[in-house]
């Protein structure tokens, strides 16, 4: 389980979203059984997803996030509601590329060239989708971009995802800051001071966890806003409104996946009782598989008569 602080400036000129995810990435992690490159990849794009979950207005809303390029790594898939679940996955869990020249994980590089879509399910008539050319494929950027483009709102993006030499999470996690309506001239210009100076998330995170431990969620979550902010003139101090939780969690079923089965068709779903007698389909999020014997396949053909 995750916490997003949100947080808003005496000035009421700005809102922050900030979260530590580390725990949650290193389930998606265990579960995907992702080289470093992946797993820097796919937590950034659950910790995004998380957060943008957290933004919509209802629990029963649904966001998706995907990552789509022509580098190795080929998709990146996260969904996540407003009541705070979140999975995804990634196409190439095995996906590896040299170092960049400074000593990063090539998240870019392993993503490529390609698109940033989110599709918002807010129980309308139609899904709302946007979707945006990628900047550089390092995620945040790209979503400081599509919040700019497709959302009309000044956005700044910060995601980081800092692994351990065994290969395991050592610290995750994310924040979105948004201007307000009639923010003052004078936020913006603390606010790109303070970015400027800011050390790599990932580097707040790990120390502010080491230093807190044994502190609650809301405890360490609430010390790195501090941190962050805490140099912010005092107009623009950051205040927190409330506490939000965000976890890892799949929603996968038998029924899903009956559904699943009903939509490849008819003469499909035949030929393979025929040919087969019997089916397994693994979900693409937790990699439980579902086994459909022949007595099922056929309740499933009777079904969709």
């Amino acid at each position: 389980m995750s916490k997003v602080l949100i947080g808003i400036d005496k000035s009421k000129s700005f809102r922050v979203y900030l979260t530590v995810t580390t725990d949650m990435v290193e389930t998606a992690r265990k579960i995907h059984m992702t080289t470093p490159l992946a797993t820097a990849g796919m937590g950034r794009v659950l910790t995004a997803a998380g957060i943008m979950g957290v933004m919509l207005k209802n629990k029963e809303d649904k966001l998706t996030l995907i990552i789509k390029g022509d580098g190795p790594a080929k998709q990146i898939l996260a969904t996540a509601d407003g009541d705070g679940n979140v999975k995804g996955y990634i196409a190439n869990p095995d996906v590896d590329l040299p170092l960049t020249k400074e000593g990063k994980l090539d998240v870019g590089g392993s993503i490529g060239i390609g698109d940033l879509t989110v599709i918002k399910d807010l129980g309308l008539k139609e899904p709302y989708m946007g979707t945006i050319a990628l900047v550089n494929g390092e995620i945040a950027e790209d979503l400081t971009a599509y919040f700019f483009i497709s959302e009309q709102q000044n956005t700044s993006v910060a995601l980081g995802v800092k692994i351990e030499r065994d290969y395991k999470v050592g610290a995750a996690g994310g924040m979105i800051i948004q201007m307000l309506p009639g923010a003052e001239e004078g936020s913006v210009d603390a606010l790109e001071e303070m970015i400027g100076k800011m050390p790599p998330l990932t580097t707040l995170i790990d120390g502010v966890s080491k230093r807190c431990a044994g502190k609650s969620e809301d405890g360490i979550v609430l010390e790195l806003m501090n941190e962050i902010f805490g140099e912010m003139p005092e107009e623009y101090k950051v205040e927190p409104l409330e506490s939000r939780e965000i976890r890892w969690n799949c929603d996968c079923s038998e029924k899903r996946l009956e559904k699943a089965l009903m939509s490849i068709g008819k003469t499909d779903l035949t030929e393979i009782l025929e040919e087969d007698g019997e089916a397994e389909l693994q979900c693409q999020f937790c990699l439980k598989k579902y086994h459909f014997d022949k007595p099922h396949l056929e309740r499933i053909l009777e079904e969709m008569s």
